[in-house]
C-alpha cells in the first residue's frame, strides 16, 4: 500500500509536468502557424489551405496591400498601426469567409485571401465592396485611422492553376494598383508580365487609394 501511495505521489507532479508541456508545445505550433496580431494563418497555414482552395472552378487569389500604414505608424505609434492590422484583418477575413476561401497574413502589412466566385460578372462588384470595406475608418483610442488598399486579383477561370503562378499575377495586380494610386486591378492568364527575382516581384512604391478596373 505504502509502495503504491508512493508511486502515485511521484506521477502526480510527473503527470502534470508532462501535461504542461504538451500545452505548451500546442500553444507554440499555433503561434507557428497563425499570426498572433491578427489571428489569420500565416504564410505557410495561407499556402497550405489556398492550394486547397484553388481547386475549386470560380477560384480567385487576392493580394492587399495597405496605403498609408506607414503614415499612421509614424504619426500615431505602433499601436495604432496594430490597430489599423488587426481591423484589415478582420475585415479581410469575413469577406473571405462570405465566399468560402482562406484570409492570411504574409507579413508587414501586405495580406492574401482567397473566395469563390464562379460568375465572373460578379468579381469587380466583389473587389469593390472589398476595397470599401478596407478604406472604412479604423476607431482608436478617440481617433480615426484612415488608411487605404491596394488590391490585386488573380482569376483563374481555365483551372487549377499553380499557386505560385497565381499569388504573382495577383501580386503584379496589385502593383498596378498601387501605381494607379491604389483601388483594384484583376490579372488575366498565366504569363507574368513583370519581371521577378525568386517569383517574386520586387519593390512596392505606395501611394494613396482610387478605384480601379481590370487589366
Amino acid at each position: 500500500m505504502d509502495t503504491v501511495l508512493s508511486l502515485s505521489a511521484t506521477a502526480g507532479p510527473l503527470l502534470a509536468g508532462w501535461s504542461l508541456h504538451a500545452c505548451l508545445l500546442r500553444r507554440r505550433a499555433r503561434r507557428a502557424r497563425f499570426d498572433p496580431l491578427t489571428a489569420l494563418p500565416g504564410r505557410d497555414l495561407f499556402t497550405h489551405c489556398a492550394r486547397r482552395d484553388l481547386r475549386a472552378r470560380g477560384a480567385v487569389v487576392v493580394m492587399v496591400d495597405l496605403d498609408g500604414f506607414k503614415d499612421v505608424n509614424d504619426t500615431r505609434g505602433h499601436a495604432a498601426g496594430d490597430a489599423v492590422l488587426a481591423s484589415a484583418g478582420a475585415r479581410l477575413q469575413k469577406w473571405a469567409d462570405w465566399h468560402a476561401g482562406t484570409a492570411g497574413r504574409l507579413g508587414g502589412d501586405e495580406f492574401a485571401a482567397t473566395a469563390l466566385i464562379p460568375d465572373p460578372r460578379n468579381l469587380a462588384p466583389e473587389l469593390e465592396a472589398l476595397h470599401a470595406a478596407l478604406r472604412r475608418p479604423v476607431p482608436f483610442r478617440g481617433y480615426e485611422l484612415l488608411v487605404g488598399a491596394s488590391i490585386g486579383a488573380y482569376a483563374t477561370p481555365f483551372g487549377p492553376p499553380d499557386l505560385g503562378v497565381a499569388l504573382r499575377r495577383a501580386d503584379e495586380a496589385m502593383y498596378a494598383a498601387k501605381r494607379s494610386s491604389g483601388g483594384w486591378e484583376v490579372a488575366y492568364g498565366p504569363v507574368p508580365e513583370i519581371t521577378t527575382t525568386n517569383g517574386r516581384r520586387a519593390g512596392r512604391p505606395g501611394t494613396a487609394p482610387r478605384t480601379g478596373g481590370p487589366r
